[in-house]
Protein backbone atom coordinates (compact mmCIF):
# COMPACT_ATOMS: atom_id res chain seq x y z
CA UNK A 1 0.00 0.00 0.00
CA UNK A 2 1.71 3.66 -0.76
CA UNK A 3 2.57 5.63 2.38
CA UNK A 4 -0.27 8.57 3.29
CA UNK A 5 1.54 11.29 4.56
CA UNK A 6 -0.83 13.74 5.54
CA UNK A 7 1.62 17.13 6.53
CA UNK A 8 3.23 18.72 4.84
CA UNK A 9 6.55 18.44 6.92
CA UNK A 10 6.01 14.71 6.71
CA UNK A 11 5.55 15.29 2.86
CA UNK A 12 8.67 17.30 2.43
CA UNK A 13 11.01 14.88 4.77
CA UNK A 14 9.76 11.90 2.03
CA UNK A 15 10.33 13.90 -1.22
CA UNK A 16 13.81 15.17 0.52
CA UNK A 17 14.81 11.39 0.77
CA UNK A 18 14.06 10.80 -2.48
CA UNK A 19 15.71 14.10 -3.97
CA UNK A 20 19.13 13.66 -2.07
CA UNK A 21 19.08 9.66 -4.33
CA UNK A 22 18.48 12.18 -7.19
CA UNK A 23 15.62 11.08 -8.20
CA UNK A 24 12.72 12.87 -10.43
CA UNK A 25 9.66 13.67 -8.79
CA UNK A 26 5.57 13.72 -10.08
CA UNK A 27 2.19 14.92 -8.75
CA UNK A 28 -0.55 14.08 -9.48
CA UNK A 29 -3.51 16.74 -7.77
CA UNK A 30 -6.96 14.87 -7.56
CA UNK A 31 -9.87 15.35 -5.11
CA UNK A 32 -10.23 11.56 -5.11
CA UNK A 33 -12.93 9.24 -6.40
CA UNK A 34 -10.37 7.63 -8.90
CA UNK A 35 -11.72 6.39 -11.88
CA UNK A 36 -9.66 5.13 -14.76
CA UNK A 37 -8.77 8.56 -15.80
CA UNK A 38 -6.79 9.74 -12.67
CA UNK A 39 -4.75 6.10 -13.70
CA UNK A 40 -4.06 7.56 -17.07
CA UNK A 41 -2.69 10.20 -15.89
CA UNK A 42 -0.56 9.02 -13.28
CA UNK A 43 0.45 6.52 -15.93
CA UNK A 44 1.76 8.97 -17.56
CA UNK A 45 3.46 10.64 -14.49
CA UNK A 46 5.26 7.14 -13.89
CA UNK A 47 6.76 7.33 -17.29
CA UNK A 48 8.54 10.39 -16.50
CA UNK A 49 9.37 10.16 -12.95
CA UNK A 50 11.05 7.77 -10.51
CA UNK A 51 8.92 8.44 -7.78
CA UNK A 52 4.98 9.44 -7.75
CA UNK A 53 3.06 11.44 -5.38
CA UNK A 54 -0.96 11.32 -6.27
CA UNK A 55 -2.86 13.96 -3.64
CA UNK A 56 -6.37 13.48 -2.60
CA UNK A 57 -8.00 16.43 -1.53
CA UNK A 58 -11.45 18.10 -1.50
CA UNK A 59 -10.95 21.39 -1.81
CA UNK A 60 -13.49 23.14 -0.06
CA UNK A 61 -12.17 27.16 -1.25
CA UNK A 62 -13.25 26.13 -5.56
CA UNK A 63 -16.86 24.92 -4.24
CA UNK A 64 -19.60 27.87 -4.22
CA UNK A 65 -22.01 27.86 -1.33
CA UNK A 66 -24.83 26.11 -3.20
CA UNK A 67 -22.37 23.49 -4.81
CA UNK A 68 -21.79 20.42 -4.01
CA UNK A 69 -18.73 20.13 -1.69
CA UNK A 70 -20.70 18.35 1.21
CA UNK A 71 -21.94 15.60 -1.13
CA UNK A 72 -18.39 15.55 -3.39
CA UNK A 73 -17.87 11.44 -3.60
CA UNK A 74 -15.26 10.44 -1.68
CA UNK A 75 -14.02 7.06 -1.01
CA UNK A 76 -10.54 7.12 0.58
CA UNK A 77 -10.12 3.39 1.27
CA UNK A 78 -11.14 2.91 -2.58
CA UNK A 79 -8.41 5.33 -3.48
CA UNK A 80 -6.25 3.74 -1.64
CA UNK A 81 -6.42 0.08 -3.11
CA UNK A 82 -6.33 1.96 -6.56
CA UNK A 83 -3.64 3.94 -6.03
CA UNK A 84 -1.40 0.70 -4.67
CA UNK A 85 -2.43 -0.66 -8.46
CA UNK A 86 -1.36 1.75 -10.12
CA UNK A 87 2.21 1.85 -8.51
CA UNK A 88 2.08 5.06 -6.65
CA UNK A 89 4.97 5.59 -4.09
CA UNK A 90 2.58 7.99 -1.84
CA UNK A 91 -1.14 9.28 -1.45
CA UNK A 92 -0.73 12.73 0.15
CA UNK A 93 -4.13 13.18 1.95
CA UNK A 94 -4.36 16.48 4.27
CA UNK A 95 -6.81 17.74 6.16
CA UNK A 96 -8.60 20.64 5.47
CA UNK A 97 -6.76 22.47 8.20
CA UNK A 98 -3.29 21.28 7.07
CA UNK A 99 -4.20 23.31 3.96
CA UNK A 100 -5.70 25.94 5.65
CA UNK A 101 -5.00 26.82 8.87
CA UNK A 102 -6.53 28.91 11.21
CA UNK A 103 -6.51 32.43 10.43
CA UNK A 104 -4.94 32.00 6.78
CA UNK A 105 -6.18 34.83 4.68
CA UNK A 106 -3.85 34.41 1.26
CA UNK A 107 -5.67 33.55 -2.03
CA UNK A 108 -4.29 33.46 -5.48
CA UNK A 109 -6.68 35.81 -8.09
CA UNK A 110 -6.69 34.53 -11.35
CA UNK A 111 -7.47 37.31 -13.82
CA UNK A 112 -7.56 36.98 -18.05
CA UNK A 113 -8.17 33.45 -18.66
CA UNK A 114 -9.71 32.84 -15.18
CA UNK A 115 -12.54 35.11 -15.97
CA UNK A 116 -14.19 33.44 -18.63
CA UNK A 117 -16.67 30.15 -19.80
CA UNK A 118 -16.16 28.03 -16.08
CA UNK A 119 -14.89 31.65 -14.71
CA UNK A 120 -17.89 33.31 -15.17
CA UNK A 121 -20.79 30.74 -14.29
CA UNK A 122 -18.64 29.55 -11.34
CA UNK A 123 -17.15 32.56 -9.61
CA UNK A 124 -14.57 32.46 -7.57
CA UNK A 125 -13.37 28.72 -8.71
CA UNK A 126 -10.24 29.49 -10.35
CA UNK A 127 -9.17 31.52 -7.20
CA UNK A 128 -9.91 28.62 -5.30
CA UNK A 129 -7.87 25.67 -7.67
CA UNK A 130 -5.18 28.49 -8.31
CA UNK A 131 -4.83 28.68 -4.36
CA UNK A 132 -4.59 24.93 -4.03
CA UNK A 133 -2.65 24.46 -6.92
CA UNK A 134 0.03 26.42 -5.82
CA UNK A 135 0.11 24.92 -1.89
CA UNK A 136 0.43 22.01 -3.65
CA UNK A 137 3.10 22.48 -5.91
CA UNK A 138 5.27 24.24 -3.40
CA UNK A 139 4.43 21.41 -0.69
CA UNK A 140 5.98 19.24 -2.69
CA UNK A 141 8.40 20.87 -5.66
CA UNK A 142 7.54 18.10 -8.38
CA UNK A 143 9.56 17.95 -11.40
CA UNK A 144 6.20 17.16 -12.88
CA UNK A 145 2.69 17.81 -12.72
CA UNK A 146 0.27 16.01 -14.11
CA UNK A 147 -3.34 17.09 -15.10
CA UNK A 148 -6.12 15.92 -17.32
CA UNK A 149 -7.30 18.46 -20.45
CA UNK A 150 -10.86 17.19 -19.52
CA UNK A 151 -10.39 19.97 -17.53
CA UNK A 152 -9.18 22.28 -19.97
CA UNK A 153 -9.18 26.06 -19.06
CA UNK A 154 -7.97 24.39 -15.92
CA UNK A 155 -4.92 23.52 -17.55
CA UNK A 156 -4.39 26.99 -18.92
CA UNK A 157 -5.15 28.49 -15.93
CA UNK A 158 -2.50 26.23 -14.34
CA UNK A 159 0.20 26.90 -16.95
CA UNK A 160 -0.09 30.16 -16.28
CA UNK A 161 -0.02 30.49 -12.87
CA UNK A 162 3.32 28.53 -13.00
CA UNK A 163 4.79 30.73 -15.48
CA UNK A 164 3.33 33.66 -13.76
CA UNK A 165 4.78 32.55 -10.34
CA UNK A 166 8.21 31.24 -11.58
CA UNK A 167 7.20 27.66 -10.32
CA UNK A 168 10.15 25.43 -10.90
CA UNK A 169 7.26 22.69 -12.21
CA UNK A 170 6.83 21.22 -15.78
CA UNK A 171 2.85 21.41 -16.39
CA UNK A 172 1.74 18.20 -18.11
CA UNK A 173 -1.05 16.70 -19.65
CA UNK A 174 -2.93 13.85 -20.15
CA UNK A 175 -5.57 13.51 -22.91
CA UNK A 176 -9.17 12.79 -21.89
CA UNK A 177 -10.50 9.53 -21.08
CA UNK A 178 -13.46 8.12 -21.94
CA UNK A 179 -15.82 5.46 -21.59
CA UNK A 180 -16.93 3.40 -24.68
CA UNK A 181 -20.24 5.53 -25.30
CA UNK A 182 -17.85 8.64 -25.64
CA UNK A 183 -18.84 9.95 -22.20
CA UNK A 184 -15.78 11.68 -20.19
CA UNK A 185 -14.65 10.07 -17.05
CA UNK A 186 -15.85 12.42 -13.98
CA UNK A 187 -16.27 11.61 -10.77
CA UNK A 188 -19.16 13.62 -10.54
CA UNK A 189 -20.71 10.64 -13.44
CA UNK A 190 -21.40 8.99 -10.13
CA UNK A 191 -24.71 11.66 -9.49
CA UNK A 192 -26.16 10.43 -12.75
CA UNK A 193 -29.19 8.27 -12.69
CA UNK A 194 -29.57 5.12 -15.19
CA UNK A 195 -31.42 6.94 -17.48
CA UNK A 196 -29.25 10.01 -17.52
CA UNK A 197 -26.50 8.12 -18.28
CA UNK A 198 -28.21 6.69 -21.35
CA UNK A 199 -28.33 10.69 -22.36
CA UNK A 200 -25.24 12.06 -21.07
CA UNK A 201 -23.22 10.67 -24.50
CA UNK A 202 -25.18 13.23 -26.57
CA UNK A 203 -22.44 15.98 -25.30
CA UNK A 204 -19.89 13.98 -26.55
CA UNK A 205 -21.33 12.98 -30.31
CA UNK A 206 -22.25 16.71 -30.29
CA UNK A 207 -18.74 18.09 -30.04
CA UNK A 208 -17.85 15.90 -32.43
CA UNK A 209 -20.36 16.88 -34.80
CA UNK A 210 -19.81 20.67 -34.25
CA UNK A 211 -15.87 20.08 -34.54
CA UNK A 212 -16.84 18.49 -38.08
CA UNK A 213 -19.35 21.42 -39.83
CA UNK A 214 -16.86 24.08 -37.96
CA UNK A 215 -13.34 22.67 -40.12
CA UNK A 216 -16.15 22.59 -43.07
CA UNK A 217 -17.10 26.15 -42.95
CA UNK A 218 -20.08 26.46 -40.73
CA UNK A 219 -19.48 30.15 -38.06
CA UNK A 220 -19.19 29.53 -34.74
CA UNK A 221 -22.29 31.73 -33.83
CA UNK A 222 -25.01 29.21 -35.68
CA UNK A 223 -23.11 26.13 -34.17
CA UNK A 224 -23.66 27.61 -30.63
CA UNK A 225 -27.42 27.74 -31.59
CA UNK A 226 -27.77 24.42 -33.43
CA UNK A 227 -25.65 22.79 -30.26
CA UNK A 228 -27.50 24.17 -27.21
CA UNK A 229 -30.56 23.09 -28.99
CA UNK A 230 -29.30 19.42 -29.51
CA UNK A 231 -28.55 19.23 -26.03
CA UNK A 232 -31.17 20.67 -24.26
CA UNK A 233 -33.45 18.08 -27.16
CA UNK A 234 -31.23 14.95 -25.70
CA UNK A 235 -32.69 16.03 -21.86
CA UNK A 236 -30.07 17.83 -20.56
CA UNK A 237 -32.04 20.65 -18.48
CA UNK A 238 -29.94 23.93 -19.61
CA UNK A 239 -26.25 24.98 -21.01
CA UNK A 240 -24.00 26.93 -19.52
CA UNK A 241 -21.78 27.25 -22.40
CA UNK A 242 -21.06 25.49 -26.14
CA UNK A 243 -18.35 27.71 -27.67
CA UNK A 244 -15.23 27.54 -30.10
CA UNK A 245 -12.18 28.86 -29.01
CA UNK A 246 -8.62 29.83 -29.51
CA UNK A 247 -7.00 26.70 -27.56
CA UNK A 248 -4.39 28.77 -26.24
CA UNK A 249 -6.08 32.28 -25.31
CA UNK A 250 -9.71 31.14 -25.05
CA UNK A 251 -10.57 33.73 -27.32
CA UNK A 252 -14.05 33.37 -29.65
CA UNK A 253 -13.04 32.22 -33.27
CA UNK A 254 -15.61 32.69 -35.91
CA UNK A 255 -14.53 30.65 -38.94
CA UNK A 256 -11.87 27.47 -39.28
CA UNK A 257 -8.32 28.57 -39.75
CA UNK A 258 -6.27 25.40 -40.43
CA UNK A 259 -3.17 27.33 -38.58
CA UNK A 260 -4.93 28.24 -35.63
CA UNK A 261 -5.65 25.22 -33.15
CA UNK A 262 -8.85 25.51 -31.60
CA UNK A 263 -10.79 23.97 -29.08
CA UNK A 264 -14.63 23.36 -28.67
CA UNK A 265 -15.60 23.38 -24.87
CA UNK A 266 -19.35 22.74 -23.26
CA UNK A 267 -21.03 22.43 -19.53
CA UNK A 268 -24.19 21.39 -19.65
CA UNK A 269 -26.21 20.16 -16.75
CA UNK A 270 -27.93 16.94 -16.91
CA UNK A 271 -30.11 15.95 -13.94
CA UNK A 272 -28.30 16.84 -10.65
CA UNK A 273 -24.89 16.84 -12.13
CA UNK A 274 -22.88 19.20 -14.47
CA UNK A 275 -21.30 18.00 -17.43
CA UNK A 276 -18.31 19.79 -18.75
CA UNK A 277 -16.57 18.22 -21.94
CA UNK A 278 -13.82 19.57 -24.86
CA UNK A 279 -12.48 17.80 -28.06
CA UNK A 280 -9.79 19.87 -30.47
CA UNK A 281 -11.21 20.83 -33.76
Amino acid sequence: MPDVPRTAADLRRRVADWRSDGLRVGLVPTMGALHDGHLSLIGRARERCDRVIVSVFVNPTQFAPHEDLDSYPRDEAGDRDKLRAAGTDLMYAPAVAEMYPPGERTRIAVGGLGTRLEGRFRPGFFGGVATVVTKLLVQTLPDVAVFGEKDYQQLLVIRRLTADLCLPAEIDAGPTVREADGLAMSSRNAYLTAGERAQAPILHQTLVETARRFRIGEAEASLETWACGCLVDGGFRSVDYFTIRDAETLDRVDRFDADRPCRVLAAAHLGHARLIDNIAV
